[in-house]
């Protein structure tokens, strides 16, 4: 009954035949698109990128102001100690 009404009596179902290609159109080029950011980055860093070391994070977090500097010189201190005990 339902495929008699699509089909026939100018029901519209040429317009789903002319609808679903872009339906597959738009899936597969999504699914393309997040392939490829899911490929590209990784944690908002670029693939095969350094690391920052602790030196450079600490430099950075005194540069925006978010640690004083008694607290930089303070860390800087401990993170030479410790470079110096590992080595």
């Amino acid at each position: 009954m339902v495929s008699r009404m699509l089909y026939e009596d100018g029901g519209g179902g040429w317009v789903w035949m002319a609808f679903m290609p872009l339906v597959w159109i738009a899936l597969l080029g999504l699914l393309g698109w997040v392939m490829l950011r899911l490929t590209r980055h990784h944690g908002g860093q670029e693939r095969g990128s350094a690391r920052e070391t602790p030196e450079e994070i600490l430099d950075r977090r005194f540069a925006s102001g978010e640690i004083d500097a008694e607290t930089y010189t303070d860390a800087r201190e401990r993170l030479a100690a410790h470079r110096g005990k590992s080595r």
